[in-house]
């Protein structure tokens, strides 16, 4: 791992890269790969060549569509090899004259991504383990999520949110029948996974905020949640230890756990991927707070498609106050002088990524 003073030598910039999950290809990213990636055809080819042996459809055919559709573009078989194969892309046109990358990590399906980031999946192993978790509920979803905010209006955490919704949760598993859980800690908000009646005693007892939450995410599983025990046991059957490789890169998990690339037991990475992360909470907050504390970025990469990790990267390094940000005021008037969260889904701030 270099040292700052390293960096000063290089004239590089060290890079925490963090990796998109689900939900993050939407209307106005149809078109990506087209748009940012025709000089990756190979890349693109061999993803499209294993999901046409499975009768899937090409993700650049999907890419290609006239019109986005929630029916075509949404469901895991299809939204996670084609987030896949951008987030992967991008990684590809950063520009290591400029960026020294020194960890990887992700959210939720990212963590997957940011295995193939690091090396820890080669691009076969990759496209096979995000294609199969992907399709697990392709018969039927198990379960759903809802979105939650648990932060104030200056993007910092508010104690009474989390208190109301840690109360739902216990009161809703109370009840009979219901199920609900926290599935992701999102920076500012809080992710619920849960059975149907969960979800809908949850809708009952949050209160509405911004006339959009508690919000359903469509096409969602109950990721991160017991509910998912089958669909973990499944994935540790079809998809043999064989397939992970030790990373080249430091790799931060949903539990800050830091994978580093002398020291990864592969059994343990394995189980991590295929059991525990596809049952348990994935804290996202805790990844980021581990990554910037351990590494010491002096910028942050959200790859793309889209740039809806964006709010929550930052409001992950407003609670650490990295970058000497407090506030969405201070990430908002230093984001105007000199960009350090990098969002590669956003047309303006691309170049500083890529140095095009």
């Amino acid at each position: 791992m270099m040292k700052t003073g390293e960096t000063a030598a290089t004239g590089k910039l060290r890079a925490l890269v963090v990796a998109p999950g689900r939900g993050c290809y939407n209307k106005e990213e149809l078109g990506y790969l087209a748009r940012y990636h025709s000089d990756k055809l190979a890349f693109i080819e061999a993803i499209d060549a294993y999901r046409r042996d499975l009768g899937q459809k090409p993700v650049a055919e999907l890419d290609a569509q006239g019109k986005y559709s929630f029916k075509l573009h949404t469901p895991g078989e299809n939204a996670s090899a084609l987030i896949y194969a951008c987030a992967m892309a991008d990684f590809m046109d950063i520009d290591r004259e400029r960026f020294d990358i020194v960890a990887v990590t992700g959210n939720s399906m990212g963590w997957y991504i940011a295995l193939a980031l690091a090396g820890a999946l080669d691009e076969r192993g990759a496209i096979e383990v995000i294609n199969t978790m992907g399709s697990m509920m392709s018969d039927g979803l198990i379960g759903g999520q809802m979105i939650y905010p648990e932060m104030d209006d200056n993007w910092r955490r508010d104690k009474t949110k989390t208190a109301l919704l840690d109360r739902v949760i216990a009161e809703v598993n109370e009840q009979a029948g219901c199920e609900l859980y926290t599935s992701i800690h999102l920076g500012g908000y809080r992710v619920l996974a849960g059975n149907e009646a969960g979800l809908t005693q949850a809708e009952v007892l949050l209160p509405r905020l911004e006339e959009r939450y508690p919000m359903r995410l469509y096409n969602h599983g109950a990721f991160h949640s017991p509910l998912l025990m089958d669909i973990a046991r499944r994935g540790e059957q079809a998809l043999p230890e064989s397939l992970f490789h030790r990373p080249r890169l430091p790799m931060v998990d949903g539990r800050g756990h830091v994978w580093n690339p002398f020291s990864t037991d592969l059994a343990r990475l394995h189980s991590y991927t295929l059991d525990h992360q596809v049952v348990a909470p994935y804290d996202f907050s805790q990844a980021m707070a581990v990554a910037v504390k351990e590494f010491a970025p002096d910028c942050v990469i959200v790859l793309g498609p889209g740039n809806t990790l964006g709010g929550p990267v930052a409001q992950t390094l407003i609670a650490n106050q990295w970058f000497g940000w407090q506030s969405k005021q201070d990430f908002s008037e230093a984001q105007k002088l000199a960009p350090k969260l990098i969002a590669m889904g956003n047309p303006a701030q691309r170049p500083i990524a890529t140095g095009e």
